[in-house]
């Protein structure tokens, strides 16, 4: 009898922890366990009858690295190349990104005159800031909050402005709570290397490529920044159900896990609402939080440290118009804390993805995030936030930053609880903390997912792919 591997949790890292497991030349017995209705978790794609494409979640992968590679290598083994909408580096959803601030939008310096001549809302010309990374000795701390970093290394105006905007947009999240080693361990680790971040980065660090494939090199050759897929990102984890169905995998929806407990010949015993399940291992692709709600009295210890890593909050809200234009062509813009703490920014779906506004009258596209780690102080509690008050506070904001006045023709909100780890000071010790007692403790439990090395969907997946390699000993 093979051994049972239990996956807790369906959302990307969950499905890719069971497509790693299915895959292998041994593979082991894999049920699935979700607590909802769906699978999928955070990428959720609304498609309308007119064939638009309006995302929820994350609305695009980076290709970049090893883990964007190995992304694409799985995309293509799902049989979804001819699917994939990508975003070339000479387009213009590539090449401009806009800061709201003062009251105006302002491109992202790119090209030399930006760094040689001051582009607002920067006071001096971004070189200066380069030669001060060149000049600045190496820090000796083990970590840092972004901002810290940022500032010691590249001054106040880069860390109060662009890093800023720049967590808003990436982790929800406030650059001055947040950890540099954890959350941008390739600046950290530059510093560390090179003493300085600019040299650090242009060395490189020798790193290992992923699993190459036509699309990872296509990728390259076109300097792809983004990529979709033409039904939308939730596309990815149906085509992962598709593929691990035939494959065995049981996948149970409506199945949230109340217990874990060891039995005595150490298999987990896993308590669902109306049945219990035995697995040899566990893998838990659960937020920290509510795994340390399930654990057994005696990974308190354990239980402890997942409780400190900490979720924010964001609404999503997309608008669709008609008959407008916007006053600029690129990305979207990001909006930093001291401009407006509420609004972390805005994406310009249809510049990047213009396959997704459907087969109707022409149409501008656009996601209003809000919250974060402001939700709290701008909205109130986010399970009772009204939905009239998201939307009155997105159409204001596209009024007032992009100067759109009518009323969109269609509106969607969504309030995502708890939905982005993240990574304060300190997270590198606590994820250090954890791996320790597992392998004290020898616990047959693999934990994966955004709280612990990563909150994109590539990370997700790498996390998946890593453990998996652990559990079944394959190289990863």
């Amino acid at each position: 009898m093979p051994p049972t591997v239990a996956v807790v949790g369906g959302g990307i890292s969950g499905l890719a922890a069971c497509y790693h497991l299915a895959r292998g030349p041994r593979p082991p017995k894999v049920l699935l366990l979700e607590a909802s209705a769906r699978l999928g978790g955070w990428l959720q794609s609304t498609r309308t009858a007119d064939g638009a494409v309006f995302e929820h979640g994350p609305r695009g992968i980076r290709p970049a690295g090893a883990v964007g590679t190995d992304t694409l290598h799985m995309v293509s083994e799902l049989g979804l190349e001819g699917d994939v909408l990508p975003v070339p580096g000479d387009h213009p959803a590539s090449r401009n990104r806009f800061l709201y601030t003062g009251g105006a939008l302002h491109k992202l310096p790119s090209g030399l005159g930006g760094l040689l001549w001051p582009v607002p809302p920067f006071s001096q010309a971004l070189l200066w800031s380069g030669v001060r990374d060149l000049l600045a000795p190496a820090g000796t701390e083990p970590d840092e909050s972004v901002h810290t970093f940022v500032h010691r290394r590249f001054g106040r105006e880069v860390a109060d402005i662009a890093v800023d905007s720049l967590c808003r947009g990436v982790f929800a999240g406030d650059c001055r709570a947040l950890s540099v080693r954890s959350c941008f361990p390739t600046l950290f680790e530059a510093e560390r290397r090179r003493r300085s971040v600019l040299l650090g980065l242009a060395l490189g660090s020798g790193k290992e490529r992923g699993a190459e494939s036509g699309l990872s090199r296509r990728a390259r050759a076109e300097r792809w920044s983004q990529w979709s897929l033409r039904g939308g990102m939730e596309s990815l984890a149906e085509a992962l159900v598709a593929f691990l169905r035939p494959r065995g995998v049981e996948l149970r929806c409506h199945a949230p896990l109340q217990r874990l407990r060891r039995r005595p010949d150490g298999r987990w015993q896993l308590t669902l609402a109306d049945s219990t399940v035995t697995a040899d291992h566990v893998v838990s692709a659960l937020p920290a939080a509510a795994l340390a709600e399930v654990l057994p009295a005696e990974a308190e210890p354990l239980a402890q440290e997942l409780r400190r890593i900490p979720a924010v909050s964001v609404a999503v809200v997309n608008l669709q118009y008609e008959g407008v234009v916007l006053p600029v062509t690129g990305f979207g813009h990001l909006v930093p804390s001291s401009e407006d703490a509420s609004l972390l920014g805005i994406v310009y779906d249809s510049v990047a993805f213009p396959q997704h506004d459907g087969t109707g009258a022409a149409s501008v596209r656009l996601t209003v995030m809000l919250g974060g780690a402001w939700f709290g102080q701008s909205f109130g509690d986010p399970a009772a936030a009204a939905p009239a008050l998201l939307l009155q506070r997105a159409q204001a904001a596209v009024r007032e930053q992009l100067g759109l006045e009518p009323a969109p023709i269609r509106s969607i909100v969504r309030v995502h609880q708890a939905c982005i780890p993240q990574y304060t000071l300190g997270h590198w010790q606590r994820t250090e903390r954890i791996s320790r007692f597992l392998a004290e403790q020898r616990l047959p439990l693999s934990l994966v997912g955004a709280s612990y090395a990563g909150v994109s969907v590539n990370d997700c997946i790498a996390s998946a792919k890593a453990a998996v390699g652990q559990l079944m000993g394959q190289p990863h």
